[in-house]
């Protein structure tokens, strides 16, 4: 009997503390499994990506560079992985003669338009005459001729003639103004958009022949950003 009772009197201690325990356990472990979070001031910074491969890396998209004209390069101003934007000079071919050419062009087009201002006196001249010898006619058939009635007409006409070709002369001469200033345009290189340059076919004073094919001087990887 007296066993019984000490066996109850352990089993009523036991449970007593597994009753005050089991809270502390939980407490410890819900404690233990809560996120713990940490707090920081948010800051600018660069969000890098490692990859783990081997390979060629490529652009997405990759632009080639050429030339329109032919000449030597006189500047280099862009190397290999250099960051460039859009319009950016990375080369410029020997602009000397294409300036020349501008020159001459000029001057063809200031005598063109001078030949069209004579032209237009000239003929503002002959239609007074025919219209001063009109109105003789109009007063007294007999103070001038039919003949000479049809050579002021005919002198009036070719004048008029010579006029459209002096025109057509300025026009054409303005069209080889205009190509040349776009060749002298040309023999400056710039990147056609951002990107990042990852060839370069040229060094300077090297000679480019662009008669039969656009000479290719740089590649450009586009920012597709």
């Amino acid at each position: 009997m007296k066993r019984l009772i000490l066996w109850l009197i352990i089993l009523g201690i036991c449970g007593g503390g597994i009753t005050l325990a089991v809270p502390r356990v939980q407490k410890y472990l819900e404690e233990k499994n809560r996120p713990k979070f940490r707090y920081k001031e948010v800051t600018e910074g660069n969000i890098i990506f490692e990859v783990q491969a081997t390979g060629t890396i490529q652009p997405v998209l990759k632009v080639h560079i050429g030339s329109f004209v032919s000449g030597p390069i006189a500047e280099l101003h862009a190397e290999f992985n250099q960051k460039v934007k859009k319009g950016d000079l990375l080369a410029r071919v020997d602009p000397r003669l294409y300036e020349a050419a501008k020159l001459r062009d000029e001057a063809a087009v200031a005598t063109a338009e001078a030949d069209v201002e004579r032209a237009k006196a000239v003929l503002n001249r002959a239609r007074n005459d025919e219209r001063r010898a009109k109105d003789l006619a109009a007063i007294n058939p007999d103070y001038i001729s039919q003949t000479e009635m049809d050579e002021f007409r005919f002198n009036r006409q070719s004048l008029e003639a010579q006029l459209l070709i002096a025109e057509q002369s300025a026009k054409q001469a303005r069209a080889r103004l205009r190509d040349s200033a776009l060749n002298l345009e040309y023999t400056e290189i710039r990147s056609p958009d951002n990107g990042i340059i990852i060839n370069r076919m040229i060094d300077p004073g090297q000679t480019l022949a662009a008669q039969f094919q656009a000479p290719e001087l740089f590649e450009l990887a586009v920012d597709v950003d």
